[in-house]
């Protein structure tokens, strides 16, 4: 849910951000066609040339770069992992988590004893990475 709406809050900040670029663009082009019309004073003429083509470089630099930044991110979520005990021989097996699973639940037999297993823990693998930013955190 966290990760939809973020999108969406991307999704809908680059919908501004081009209305904006697309306003600045029109903005530029009509300062374009009114120095290339304007009768009077050439400085002011000059000007209004000038902010037109800034403005045209701005919108088309802005553009390319969200162009370049258009990927998102991805978020690699570690595997859930599930334990399974015997308690009567004290055999263990560690698979990756099943829908329905939770803790005390009985599994399959013990492949030693025959004898129902237990599910004892559900948790999340930590790589070797995450548990070396932890520490540095702290």
């Amino acid at each position: 849910m966290g990760q939809e709406k973020s999108q969406t809050q991307a999704t809908r900040m680059s919908s501004v951000v081009l209305l904006i670029i697309f306003i600045t663009l029109a903005l530029a082009l009509t300062a374009l066609i009114l120095a290339a019309q304007y009768s009077g004073n050439l400085f002011v003429a000059g000007w209004l040339a000038l902010i037109g083509i800034a403005g045209i470089v701005l919108s088309i630099y802005v553009i390319l770069q969200m162009r370049r930044h258009r990927s998102q991110p991805s978020v690699e979520v570690p595997p859930m992992m599930t334990t399974i005990e015997c308690k009567k021989d004290g055999y263990k097996n560690v698979r990756e988590f099943k829908r329905g699973d939770y803790i005390f639940k009985e599994a399959e037999p013990c492949p030693k004893c025959n004898e129902k297993m237990m599910i004892t823990s559900i948790y999340r693998e930590v790589k070797e990475k995450d548990k070396e930013k932890e520490r540095s955190r702290v």
